[in-house]
């Protein structure tokens, strides 16, 4: 079922998630059904649990290459080469920002049933992971942008 996104100003945005810990269960397979039907509908490429306003570790990604459920995320490494881009958040709508981050990543996760993942991504999907990850944590992109970026600006 597709939910309502929560948007900045919202408090569930600003907390910290707690760990999932029902795998396999009924209620875990609906929340990430609901977040990725809610990613596909609104056009995201990734959507973190709060953003729905459940404060748990879940996110979904997917950036053209399949559907990612990526539960209690890790970050093992990052690269020290960073790159910047702009970025946008379903949960701040109408806005922009140029945001500079570690282009690659190792990531320890689990999927739906509990069963560990490692995860290494680079460029746009390393991004999302990162992004997506910050929502877990209270932060959004716009704790972390250089500079908001307007339409007009993204032209040139």
């Amino acid at each position: 079922m597709v939910k309502n996104i929560k948007t900045i100003g919202d408090n569930v945005l600003r907390g910290k998630c707690r760990k999932v810990n029902n795998f396999g269960s009924e209620r875990l397979n609906l929340l990430l059904r609901d977040m990725a039907e809610t990613m596909y509908e609104e056009n995201g490429i990734g959507l973190a649990a709060p953003q729905i306003g459940i404060r748990r570790r879940a996110i979904v990604i997917d950036i053209g290459e399949g559907l990612y459920e990526i539960i209690n995320p890790e970050i093992v490494s990052l690269s020290d080469e960073t790159i910047g881009m702009v970025e946008g958040c379903l949960s701040v709508p109408g806005r922009r920002g140029y945001v500079i981050r570690p282009e690659k990543l190792t990531l320890k996760a689990q999927d739906r049933l509990g069963e560990e993942l490692i995860i290494e991504a680079e460029g746009l999907f390393a991004r999302c992971i990162q992004h997506e990850m910050d929502h877990l944590d209270g932060v959004l992109y716009v704790d972390k942008m250089e500079y908001e970026v307007f339409e007009d600006e993204e032209d040139e």
